[in-house]
């Protein structure tokens, strides 16, 4: 189990790790070794997620996000697949905090009788300033 918050903790299960070939750091290696990790995640299916952090998940993956729900994140950043697969797990458990942390409701409020105040009199000084830039009148 992999605890994500208090309240979610994915199963290994869920998650699935594929290693492809990557680009970046590792000389001729790369072109011999799968490095990168692939590590594919079906938040639309998943038990561990309750429905309101499943939209704001499926929301924040973006283009990580495939048609089936599955959320992809693909590590490259280092040359041994144990820390890419690492790094991919980082990732998504970063991503699934994000998305559990309920957004606070925005509070509508009003200017203050100062900086409405203050507001008019930039206006005023430079509607001025413009009325002076015209032409002399004949």
């Amino acid at each position: 189990m992999i605890q994500v918050t208090p309240r979610i903790a994915l199963d290994e299960r869920e998650l699935v790790c594929d290693f492809v070939r990557a680009s970046g750091p590792g000389g001729q290696n790369v072109n011999k070794v799968a490095t990168a990790a692939q590590l594919r995640f079906d938040a639309k299916n998943s038990p561990a997620l309750d429905d309101e952090t499943r939209h704001r998940l499926m929301r924040l993956a973006g283009r990580r996000l495939t048609g089936d729900g599955v959320i992809v994140i693909i590590a490259q950043r280092f040359r041994t697949q144990e820390r890419n697969r690492a790094d991919a797990i980082e990732r998504l458990v970063a991503l699934i905090r994000t998305a559990a942390e309920r957004e606070k409701p925005r509070r509508p409020t009003k200017p203050t009788l100062g900086a409405r105040r203050r507001r008019l009199d930039t206006k005023a000084k430079h509607s001025a300033l413009k009325r002076l830039r015209g032409s002399p009148l004949d």
